[in-house]
């Protein structure tokens, strides 16, 4: 056990600066101006000169630091998403962009860093760009100060740019005081644990375990819940689909509201 944690923390440490050292390298890019884009499956779902260079650094960094992590028993699996929120960040929407590491243990997830390359490009010239939020299950999540909607407001925070019938209705069954569209899962996490937002409501298929396991350390850790919208917790070892198939609903409070008010429809419709 001792062993095990030992890893742990190394890791962790480890993708705190690489992380770092990814939000770099998105910013890099932006500033050479050729962003390098590429559709992979349609004109929304993008790729970038910034998810490559970012994608090679990550798993080039852990594996010559943990050569052996895909056979620690086989049961430790890290997701990374090296950009998360790629269309906003072809369209200047920086403050969206996210750079994602998750840490699964025996199919949970265990801990999660997030970098926000462009947190505080608003401020000015002379603002240092960037942080890095990091968090770990039974220790706590750092890099931010937590924050909580006012009791009574339910702000919804969705999809910016996959929205569908399924995604509205299940968001106008929040009844819903205020709706903010943005990309990014991290970025939707962040809102949360921020007090921008109540619940991350996604009634779609189109989510990936990349997408959503760092973020779910980070709210777990400071007493929120992810779920998918049938209220299933999220599997992330290996030979899991990558796919959230039936959706995501996440909160810091309230959960059980928000998941009460899930329609019947949007349940058949999206199958775990």
């Amino acid at each position: 056990m001792a062993s095990r944690h030992t890893v742990l923390m190394r890791l962790v440490a480890s993708a705190y600066s690489i992380a770092q050292k990814a939000g770099m390298i998105v910013r890099r890019v932006i500033a050479e101006g050729d962003l390098g884009i590429v559709e992979k499956t349609c004109a929304t779902d993008l790729q970038t000169k910034a998810d490559r260079l970012v994608q090679m650094s990550i798993c080039s960094s852990l594996a010559r630091k943990f050569p052996k992590l895909t056979i620690i028993g086989e049961e430790l699996v890290v997701w990374v998403d090296p950009l998360d929120g790629t269309k906003e960040y072809t369209e200047g929407l920086l403050d969206n962009v996210t750079v994602l590491i998750g840490i699964a243990y025996e199919g949970k997830a265990i801990a999660g860093i997030i970098n926000q390359p462009y947190y505080n490009y608003q401020a000015g010239p002379d603002a240092v760009l960037g942080r890095t939020i990091w968090g770990i299950l039974g220790l706590g999540a750092f890099g931010f100060q937590l924050k909580e909607v006012p009791a009574g407001k339910h702000i919804i925070t969705t999809t910016r740019s996959h929205n569908s019938k399924l995604v509205t209705d299940c968001v106008t069954a929040m009844n819903p005081d205020d709706v903010l569209r943005v990309g990014g899962a991290g970025n939707k996490i962040i809102q949360l644990i921020e007090g921008k937002a109540s619940a991350y409501v996604f009634a779609s298929p189109g989510c990936k375990k990349w997408d959503t396991c760092a973020p779910e350390v980070i709210l777990h850790a400071v007493g929120g819940k992810l779920t998918d919208v049938h209220g299933n917790a999220l599997q992330y070892n290996k030979e899991v689909k990558h796919m959230n198939s039936a959706g995501v609903l996440a909160t810091l409070r309230n959960y059980d509201y928000y998941a009460s008010r899930v329609p019947e429809s949007v349940k058949k419709a999206l199958v775990p």
